[in-house]
Parts: structure tokens; sequence; C-alpha cells
């Protein structure tokens, strides 16, 4: 896989990546998009990785990156549905799966000390935290 980089990241997005170890891809296809390609999945889901593509807001590192996207698709394994994944977004050719979470005020984004590592920390944590939500059986 040639893994294509349309536009450059800030150093310290571009460091987290490489330490991160997972191939990763910068695209332009309507906004900016960092796509982590074998973004491992915790026990429980359907597929064992997925890509999860991050769009890159305008103003960054300012504005604070928001959600995620992944494809393929993501089910429960135990059949329970995962709320607030039913958009699609048209990403790179495919169809990609809106996770609509979002900072809180007790976890706003921060100026300076928040990037694109922090916000896949919180990316695992939603994937984690979807079980505790509503335990398997």
């Amino acid at each position: 896989m040639t893994l294509r980089r349309q536009f450059d990241l800030l150093p310290m997005d571009h460091e987290f990546l490489e330490e991160f170890g997972l191939p990763w891809e910068t695209i332009v296809d309507g906004s900016q998009w960092v796509l982590i390609h074998d973004f491992p999945m915790p026990r429980g889901y359907n597929h064992a990785t997925a890509t999860a593509a991050i769009r890159i807001e305008t103003g960054y590192p300012n504005t604070g990156l928001d959600m995620v996207y992944f494809s393929p698709f993501l089910t429960r394994s135990d059949g329970k549905p995962i709320g607030a994944t039913e958009v699609l977004q048209s990403l790179d050719g495919k169809n990609y799966q809106r996770w609509s979470r979002h900072r809180t005020g007790e976890n706003p984004w921060k100026i300076g000390r928040d990037h694109i590592g922090t916000h896949v920390i919180l990316i695992e944590d939603w994937l984690d935290r979807e079980f505790e939500k509503c335990p398997s059986l």
C-alpha cells in the first residue's frame, strides 16, 4: 500500500502517528483527513481492525478535533445497537460510519495541549466505553 501524504501535519501529530506504529495517510477529500489503517478494535466488535478517519477541522489546532469515522462499519458482536453511528460519510471512494462522539464541558479541547494523539486516546476510550453503557450478557 502506498501511503499518501496530500498535506503536511504539525510536527507533534506526525511524531505521534509514527510512534503509534500503524500505517497512516493524509488525504484531501472535501476536507483534510487523517486515515489510520489497521486501527485495533477492542474485543466485542465485528472486526478486529478498521480504518479510522479523523477530519482535520479548519483552524486546527486552535479548533478542536471531533468525532471519528470507521470503515468497515462496526457493530457489536452481541447484536446490541451502537447509538449515534447511523450517518454515512463518503470518503476516498468508500462509505465510512460516523461515530458522533464529542468532548464534554468536563473534557474540553485545550489549545496547546490537545492534538491528534490526545484525540486518538479519546477514540480508544469511546470504543471501550461502548461496552460500559450496555454490557454484553
